[in-house]
């Protein structure tokens, strides 16, 4: 089997790393590959995914995710836990303002995927 994926995206790399029995093809878009070359699959990130399939009435999207891209914050281990709780606190008003679902709304994404407040 050979799945067509955007080169160097978060499922590129996890798929290189979890698939034993298939062959990634990498390209600018995972889609453009299906199609271009005919592959059995497509991988990508919901949403795109979604529309492309929308658009191709003869293609299924499989309803289970096979992953899920978790979002982190980080600093120097030499910031101070002052600093840590700051980056938390930022991080939670930031979600629970609408800052971030508004920011993945102008971005064409679902605001379902921001987490829930700590």
């Amino acid at each position: 089997m050979r799945i067509g994926v955007k080169r160097g995206s978060a499922y590129d790399l996890y798929l290189s790393r979890t698939l034993r029995h298939a062959d990634l093809v990498r390209g600018e878009e995972g889609v453009d590959e299906f199609g271009a070359q005919g592959l059995e699959v497509a991988a990508g990130i919901r949403q795109p995914m979604t529309d492309f399939v929308s658009a191709h009435p003869e293609l299924r999207l499989i309803e289970d995710r096979f992953m899920e891209i978790q979002q982190a914050v980080g600093t120097t281990r030499t910031r101070g836990p002052e600093t840590v709780q700051f980056l938390r606190d930022l991080v939670e008003e930031l979600k629970a303002g609408g800052f971030i679902a508004d920011s993945l709304r102008r971005a064409h994404q679902s605001d379902a995927l921001v987490a829930p407040p700590a």
